[in-house]
């Protein structure tokens, strides 16, 4: 009688242990999607800052790269980020100018929200890699999160305030 009792406890902490796998992957993956939809807004952000920018110093050049960046398509999107990044790097910069403070802060948030997303989904991937998790196809409905890989946007040099 007594090992029946200790099968079902067995069996109820398994189930309980896989249920709360289960959870978190989802739970994982989640964020994820939102951390990449938030910086994914920040890039946006970053890229109207430019263009704003640009039309106040009359670079074409730079307008160009911020419209490319903010319409390119999630498979070239890593590519214009970073030749905006390096055009916003090479601008002349007087310190403390009000031009370049909306950019400026767009990019510390950029740099935050990519370091968000990247621990993200340096979480996700790591718990599909579990045993358990591959063994019993936890993530067959949620698409493998990918890392965001650009040149650190922060413009290090721009003193603001």
């Amino acid at each position: 009688m007594w090992w029946i009792v200790g099968v079902v406890a067995v069996v109820v902490l398994i189930a309980t242990y896989i249920t709360w796998t289960a959870a978190r992957v989802d739970r994982l993956h989640a964020r994820a999607t939102a951390a990449q939809l938030a910086l994914d807004a920040h890039l946006v952000r970053r890229a109207a800052a430019a263009t704003e920018l640009a039309e106040l110093l009359e670079r074409p050049e730079l307008q160009a790269l911020a419209r490319a960046a903010r319409d390119a398509v999630p498979e070239e999107r890593e590519l214009a980020e970073n030749d905006l990044t390096r055009a916003l790097r090479a601008l002349p910069r007087p310190r403390n100018s009000p031009d370049l403070t909306d950019v400026v802060v767009a990019s510390r948030r950029v740099a935050l929200g990519r370091q968000v997303h990247n621990d993200l989904v340096r979480d996700a991937l790591a718990l599909r890699r579990r045993r358990l998790v591959r063994l019993l196809g936890l993530t067959r409905k949620h698409p493998q999160p990918r890392y965001f890989d650009v040149d650190d946007p922060i413009l290090d040099e721009i003193m603001v305030g």
